[in-house]
């Protein structure tokens, strides 16, 4: 009796017991526009050179996040850029992450535009957003790339497809209408593809508590419609971005839903000056670009139940676009002529 008390003990604590994480990602949306332009990619073993997704999986990288716009320009991230981007990931041994951004151009908590050639109005939006995403989850099947996970909105915090869908304007009813359209449309494609709904700003236990509480309503999204929980997690926008505060958010909504989460968009400086980070501790180094992810890994390694299942490391090669919307100079993982930095042994599980 006394053997069987101390097992059930351990197998309580163990509920949040630290796992290996199963996806060490990274998003690399632009490298295409990059290689057009003449962008070379090198490591210590490729002096000649050697194709981004090849880098990334030789360091450890097995999660490639692409990005989709609605846009026909491959230039601007179109459905046939990320259909061949997609088919070098998989064909390099990385499992794919699609994001969609629903809009012609970026998506984020303060952009989220109606594609210029959708309906603008709820019925009309309702009924392409269902058709454009069966068709895009089958385009990706067709060409023997199927999708394993996919967002069906870019860091929705306020809504996307805006008014419509604008939380500040109407409400969450249309956003929770077009987020169940969206949902279904990628399981008439496809029983295997997981969804994702992503928001910024994951160490918000309080926005994101408030945002899932209202967007799950009785006949529109439902907790089934949803497999995953993708959150961003950057240390330069608000000081409040710190770890304990990210356990604690992610925990909370573990224990609300019992989905598995992903930090799906995360980065740190080489060089910054005059903005405030969130952790201090951490250097503005290569080598800071390491322990910073590491520290985020320790935190998702031991959410609860073992739902904490990856990290995605944005645009960690976009030369000419170092600083990434950030206030720091350079967050990337290579330098200007596209040489690894000793930050790129990141993606090994074992850091």
């Amino acid at each position: 009796m006394r053997i069987l008390s101390l097992i059930v003990v351990w197998l309580t604590s163990c509920i949040s017991c630290s796992h290996a994480l199963t996806y060490h990602g990274a998003d690399f949306s632009s490298v295409i526009n990059l290689e057009n332009s003449g962008l070379v990619y090198k490591d210590s073993s490729s002096a000649s050179g050697a194709k981004l997704e090849t880098i990334l999986h030789n360091h450890g990288a097995n999660l490639a996040r692409i990005r989709i716009w609605t846009s026909t320009s491959d230039s601007q991230y179109s459905l046939n850029y990320g259909l061949k981007l997609a088919k070098r990931a998989v064909a390099a041994g990385m499992t794919l992450l699609i994001n969609l951004h629903y809009s012609d151009t970026w998506a984020d908590p303060g952009h989220q535009a109606i594609p210029s050639s959708w309906p603008k109005d709820l019925a009309g939006l309702n009924t392409k957003i269902y058709s454009y995403t069966s068709d895009l989850v089958k385009a990706f099947e067709n060409q023997g790339t199927p999708i394993q996970y996919i967002q069906i909105g870019n860091e929705i915090n306020n809504g996307f497809l805006w008014p419509v869908g604008q939380i500040s304007s109407n409400g969450y009813d249309g956003l929770s209408q077009l987020l169940h359209s969206a949902a279904s449309g990628v399981r008439a494609a496809s029983s295997s593809t997981k969804i994702m709904i992503h928001l910024a700003d994951g160490w918000s236990s309080s926005a994101v508590s408030s945002f899932f509480t209202q967007v799950f309503r009785q006949g529109e999204l439902a907790t089934t419609d949803v497999d995953i929980l993708g959150f961003s997690f950057y240390p330069f926008y608000n000081t409040g971005a710190t770890l304990s505060s990210l356990q604690s958010s992610l925990t909370n909504i573990i224990n609300k839903y019992g989905k598995d989460v992903m930090i799906v968009e995360t980065d740190w400086p080489v060089t910054c000056s005059g903005t405030s980070l969130s952790d201090k501790s951490v250097a503005i180094s290569a080598a800071g670009q390491s322990a910073w992810v590491a520290k985020i890994r320790d935190v998702v390694k031991a959410l609860p139940g073992g739902h904490g299942v990856g990290i995605v490391y944005w645009e960690p090669a976009w030369v000419g676009n170092a600083n990434l919307g950030s206030g720091c100079a350079d967050n990337l993982l290579v330098d200007s002529s596209g040489q690894t930095r000793s930050s790129i042994s990141m993606f090994s599980n074992s850091m």
